[in-house]
């Protein structure tokens, strides 16, 4: 905080990590890939990847797939979200897909209309008896055969 003979050294909030930022009335359409912290306030139509944290603000309207490390939403997404750490979902959330990843949270009041796999697949191959697991997959196939009865 201090340097030499008592001057102030100046401080960088971001030096080790990069962050990006698209706000309210960014609209974006195509594939993304990032590399740190990113927060999405507009709109976003596509494919979005980091391999850090994806924030998306509760104005957000995202359709397509996402793919990070952490993702924390508020806003609106329709796709699939794939997260190799976690998914958190935070009030007013909407979510209409898939969410792949080993921790998930919801908060109440968040919409959400798809399905989450937290690892069964790998569970399955450990132990191939367990006769909780088939009735997971029975469900699965189940809610994929009402899926495309809906469309």
């Amino acid at each position: 905080m201090w340097g030499e003979k008592g001057t102030k050294k100046k401080e960088t909030v971001f030096d080790e990590e990069h962050y990006t930022f698209l706000g309210k009335g960014v609209d974006f359409k195509g594939k993304a890939q990032f590399d740190g912290t990113v927060r999405v306030d507009g709109h976003f139509e596509g494919e979005i990847t980091t391999a850090d944290t994806l924030i998306i603000g509760e104005h957000a309207v995202i359709k397509g797939n996402i793919t990070g490390g952490i993702i924390v939403s508020g806003g609106k997404v329709e796709g699939t979200i794939t997260a190799t750490k976690k998914v958190q979902l935070l009030k007013p959330a909407v979510l209409i897909g898939d969410v792949h990843t080993p921790s998930f949270s919801m908060e109440e009041g968040v919409l959400f209309h798809g399905m989450c796999d937290m690892g069964v697949s790998q569970i399955e191959d450990l132990s191939s008896e367990s006769s909780s697991l088939e009735n997971v997959h029975d469900l699965a196939s189940h809610r994929e055969k009402l899926r495309t009865q809906e469309m």
